[in-house]
């Protein structure tokens, strides 16, 4: 089985380096000891053989099982499946789960050059799954979207890019009624163990990128080289920003800010450029998936926020690296942990209106999810189910009764029930937390 693998490697150096190492060690009995291998060890590769391969570019591939299941119930609705996130978050190792799938990479020229007929290469395809990584490289995208649903129904297509569908004006179509978008976010808690990941703190501190999680050792420079190959790639390319700095600064501004009220005006003093530049920045920062912005819950009162959006970095291994820590205290991991449970509501309820609340008197609720009725649920995010401070749940209840109340516990404990004060109150861990707000709970 090891060496079939070996042969499956993309360049004649790589096999014949990985051949040499099978015939030293053998195919059944590998050595326990740490003999690295790339970035990983071969022990690691024995424990979790059935977790992870290599694809055909020699990454390390793990299996995603949640994110498959979410784009093949995806096709059983449309034929076009829009797979984007961030950068080097997993799109094409995702995408290469589909091993019987005709697959274009279209960031090599000779993909683009094939492409530029859609009917006649869609007619040579065998195949009933057909990928278009980083479809957005190619002249027309939207017309080959278009023409594969409409004149290839039997086809399931997958494409990938970085950013929303209509970030760039090559998309001339929105194919409306013909696709559904899949985002792809940092690693999930369910998927920790899979990449090797020991404990939820080693994600918070190092964040949920794939390969940063695979790495045999931190590597500082990853986050300033990722910065650097997203604006050149996704920022440049989609939307020609000019100043590569005042864009990078208010960057680097945001991670460190991330998880609290946004302001616009201090954000344009503190990088040296115009509110309607923040303001477009932003916009881009948005499309791009680097921030998501958090909306305000208001049922119009005087002393509520009505208006001013908080703001969340992508991925808290970034937030991490700008704020200069290099590991973390407790209280440093409530504010971290409330970033991965925003993850994991966008990744299970990507539909689902998802706000905060707070109010003059800064008494706020991590998130609120109306659900209908006039009854809204109240999350709250908290590292310890320590003392809980009623303080803001009373504020918001006074103003909207009814609901559940949550409190998502980051350390792993046992959920439980209670009574505090007028409020009964549930505390969960996150994966409770995806059950306990699914429509049969």
């Amino acid at each position: 089985m090891f060496r079939g693998w070996v042969k499956s490697l993309s360049t004649t150096e790589e096999r014949r380096s990985l051949s040499n190492i099978v015939h030293r060690i053998g195919d059944q009995n590998p050595p326990k000891s740490a003999f690295a291998i790339g970035s990983l060890s071969l022990s690691i590769w024995k424990t979790n053989l059935t977790k992870r391969r290599r694809n055909v570019n020699n990454e390390y591939m793990v299996d995603r099982p949640f994110w498959v299941r979410k784009v093949e119930d995806a096709w059983q609705k449309v034929p076009i499946v829009w797979l984007t996130g961030v950068r080097r978050v997993g799109k094409t190792c995702l995408a290469r789960q589909w091993k019987d799938a005709e697959y274009f990479n279209c960031d090599l020229p000779r993909n683009r050059m094939l492409l530029a007929d859609p009917e006649h290469l869609l007619r040579q395809v065998a195949a009933k799954c057909v990928v278009f990584d980083e479809v957005h490289q190619i002249e027309n995208p939207s017309e080959l979207l278009k023409i594969a649903a409409d004149e290839f129904s039997h086809l399931k297509v997958l494409a990938t890019g970085s950013s929303t569908l209509a970030a760039t004006r090559k998309f001339r179509d929105s194919l409306t009624g013909r696709k559904r978008v899949v985002h792809l976010v940092p690693v999930l808690p369910d998927e920790l163990k899979a990449f090797g990941c020991r404990s939820l703190e080693q994600r918070l501190l190092g964040g949920g990128m794939p390969d940063r999680l695979l790495s045999a050792s931190p590597d500082p420079g990853f986050y300033n080289e990722w910065l650097d190959s997203y604006f050149a790639r996704d920022v440049q390319e989609l939307f020609s920003v000019g100043k590569r700095r005042a864009f990078l600064n208010l960057c680097e501004l945001l991670f460190r800010q991330s998880g609290n009220l946004m302001e616009v005006t201090s954000l344009a003093k503190h990088c040296g450029i115009s509110r309607p530049t923040v303001m477009q920045y932003l916009d881009v920062m948005d499309i791009t998936h680097l921030i998501r912005l958090i909306r305000p819950f208001s049922g119009g009162g005087r002393r509520e926020i009505i208006a001013q959006p908080k703001v969340y970095a992508f991925d808290t291994g970034f937030v991490c690296h700008f704020r200069g820590w290099d590991s973390l205290r407790p209280e440093d991991c409530g504010g971290l942990f409330e970033h991965l449970v925003l993850d994991l509501l966008r990744a299970h309820f990507p539909d689902q209106s998802l706000l905060y609340w707070r109010d003059k008197q800064q008494r706020e609720i991590d998130f609120v999810v109306p659900t209908g009725s006039g009854a809204v649920t109240a999350i709250e995010c908290k590292w310890s189910s320590g003392v809980f401070n009623t303080r803001n749940l009373d504020a918001f209840r006074s103003l909207y009764p009814d609901g559940k109340n949550l409190v998502v516990v980051g350390q792993s404990e046992e959920g439980f029930s209670m009574r505090v004060g007028s409020h009964e109150i549930t505390f969960c861990s996150a994966s409770d937390l995806i059950k306990m707000l699914s429509p049969t709970s």
